[in-house]
């Protein structure tokens, strides 16, 4: 018997394939580290077949991380490559393979100029480098990583309709709706694996004889595996972001021998919007179109527990407050601001998604704005004229609230926040009518807890050998992560996809 069941409740044991196809490296899931695994191996002249079980690629990141790309090098952009590989690691408490980290430093650049010559400038597009990473707290470095693909230099463009066309132009095929069941292995070598057509609803065996590239994006859509792994997330988070990824790559590794990640690792957004009275355990809403988001959800405006108590500094990265609510009762948070926040967005200067104007996702004032009022009506944002009103509309103790808000109003005068340390320049008042809150919980973008690698991006066995012909990349390529993502870093998990999934294609290619 395999250890673990197949995530679809396929009886894996027991599958009669109706037909094998032949190719050289088979390449599992359409993603940002699949789609660079298969142009990749292509680019080497094997043949390729990519599978992905929904009707499209996944999404294609923005905001990709380098270290001396070409974009960047055009912007006199210059990173310590060493100071950055240390910082992650030591965010990470070296929980992490630091030579994988030192691989990614060192072919990062490789893989976002190859993103940029092959699929964006014949389209019309390039990538700008994110001079500024400007962070005045010492606890958090901050790094300029960022390339962001654009036409105008002032708004994002999407590429993965050119890289689709990318992979068809050069033979790679492209087989959508069709899903990963079990990974074959003969002694000690993965010779392919068996998969589902989900439209003619038949199983076929897919022989890779060079290998087989895991990419298929973790497990954040698996409550089980959750349950298993990372029980804590189903607590911290009511949202899950990526419901495409179920563990199938994962699961079907580990039932060939693969050794995985012992601790959990993940990112979360602190940018759940959810209703008055909602329980964490009661909620896990899995989307693909990102409801219910607060956009502002990420900036350091007061943070209260749902007893109305400030709790921990409010200016850290993201996934941070979702960490430090989960040691207060109920998991969940509120957060308060008044009519003035419009003006204080762009002076608190945020990175990477959450950014004030491109390359953040709302150019100005009045879209964040426009964001917040879209939330008011539908209720999960609310307004009041007093903050006693605000307070009972969240369902939060008005005297602790208050108490709350009146220190954060002193802070704003004293130019000082001695309970926290907020920097003072993200510090702002409360005490324009009406007022506004709304309760906040985590929503998960994905898991990093993923299978153990060499920097060969060959998955480890139990013994730390690497089993012949399987590899993986993205978030199913673990040893990179640990704990909470470094928002310090802006697109690292975009980059660390596309630059593993492209070491992995270049090397089973060469097998």
């Amino acid at each position: 018997m395999t250890e673990y069941e197949n995530v679809d409740g396929y009886d894996i044991d027991n599958i009669k394939p109706v037909k094998t196809v032949e190719t050289d490296v088979l390449v599992v899931g359409g993603g940002n580290a699949g789609m660079m695994a298969a142009a990749a191996a292509k680019e080497k002249g094997a043949n390729v077949i990519l599978i992905e079980k929904e009707k499209t690629i996944n999404l294609m990141r923005v905001g990709i991380a380098s270290v001396g790309s070409n974009a960047q090098k055009r912007a006199g952009t210059e990173i310590n490559k060493r100071d950055l590989v240390e910082s992650l690691a030591a965010f990470a408490q070296h929980n992490v393979d630091e030579r994988l980290l030192n691989t990614w430093a060192d072919h990062s650049a490789e893989s976002v100029n190859w993103l940029e010559d092959n699929i964006l400038k014949p389209n019309g597009a390039h990538l700008k480098s994110e001079p500024d990473a400007m962070v005045t707290s010492k606890a958090y470095q901050g790094f300029p990583t960022e390339n962001d693909p654009t036409i105008d230099d002032k708004s994002f463009v999407s590429y993965g309709k050119w890289f689709v066309k990318y992979q068809e132009d050069h033979g790679i095929d492209m087989r959508y709706q069709t899903s990963l069941v079990k990974l074959i292995k003969k002694d000690d070598t993965v010779t392919g694996a068996i998969v589902k057509d989900l439209v003619k609803d038949e199983f076929y065996e897919i022989d890779a004889s060079k290998g087989v590239i895991i990419a298929t994006g973790g497990y954040s859509a698996n409550k089980k595996l959750l349950q298993k792994w990372d029980p804590l997330a189903l607590k911290k988070n009511v949202y899950n972001d990526s419901p495409r990824s179920n563990g199938a790559g994962i699961t079907s590794a580990l039932n060939v021998g693969a050794m995985r990640d012992e601790e959990p690792a993940e990112t979360i957004f602190d940018r759940g919007l959810v209703p008055v009275g909602t329980k964490t355990e009661d909620m896990y809403y899995q989307t693909p179109t990102y409801d219910h988001w607060l956009w502002i959800g990420s900036y350091p405006f007061l943070k209260v527990n749902l007893r109305g108590e400030r709790f921990s500094n409010e200016s850290v990265p993201y996934q941070f407050i979702v960490n430090a609510a989960s040691k207060e009762p109920g998991y969940l948070y509120a957060m308060i601001w008044d009519d003035n926040y419009g003006n204080h967005l762009e002076n608190m200067h945020m990175l990477g998604c959450a950014r004030y104007g491109f390359p953040g996702y709302m150019k100005d004032k009045e879209a964040f704005i426009k964001d917040t009022e879209m939330h008011i009506k539908d209720g999960l944002v609310v307004k009041a004229n007093t903050i006693k009103e605000l307070a009972e509309k969240l369902h939060i103790p008005y005297d602790a609230l208050k108490k709350s808000i009146d220190n954060n109003n002193k802070s704003v005068v004293a130019d000082t926040d001695n309970e926290f340390g907020k920097e003072p320049y993200r510090i702002t008042p409360i005490d324009k009518a009406p007022y506004y809150g709304c309760i906040l919980g985590g929503r998960i973008l994905c898991t990093f807890d993923g299978l153990r690698i060499n920097t060969k991006m060959e998955v480890l066995d139990k013994d730390y050998h690497p089993i012949k012909h399987l590899y993986a990349g993205g978030n199913d390529a673990g040893g990179f992560f640990w704990g909470s993502y470094n928002d310090r870093v802006p697109g690292l998990a975009a980059s660390h996809a596309q630059t593993f999934g492209r070491l992995a294609g270049i090397n089973a290619a060469e097998n």
